[in-house]
């Protein structure tokens, strides 16, 4: 009996990780072999930094209240604590967007904080 190689299903998993592993350069686009741990590498680093830009976002809106509110005359531990002493809840995503797109809403929230 003639041995079956199963072509087709070989021929598709290679296939498709030639096309994940474009734009790489050298013999990890070439290889076969190589190609495959870059891939599986790149996978990795993919999940990693898809959990993680949860966390460089909110540095991210941390760093523009801050800024908004040392402008005010504030620094942004203060201007939070005074958030949650008036019983103010408003995320952090809104009030950075609010402190760069709207500074006088973010000027009269500060106001109330004071």
């Amino acid at each position: 009996m003639p041995r079956a190689t199963n072509n087709v299903a070989s021929h598709r998993r290679r296939k498709k990780t030639r096309h994940q592993a474009k734009g790489f350069t050298g013999m990890r686009r070439n290889v076969l072999r190589i190609m495959t741990d870059a891939v599986d590498r790149s996978m990795q680093f993919s999940t990693i930094h898809r959990k993680r830009r949860a966390s460089d976002f909110r540095k991210l809106w941390i760093t523009r209240i801050n800024a908004a509110a040392r402008e005010q005359g504030l620094t942004y531990s203060r201007f939070m604590s005074g958030l949650k002493q008036k019983d103010i809840q408003i995320n952090r995503k809104f009030l950075a967007d609010m402190a760069v797109n709207d500074p006088t809403a973010f000027q009269a929230i500060v106001d109330i904080v004071k």
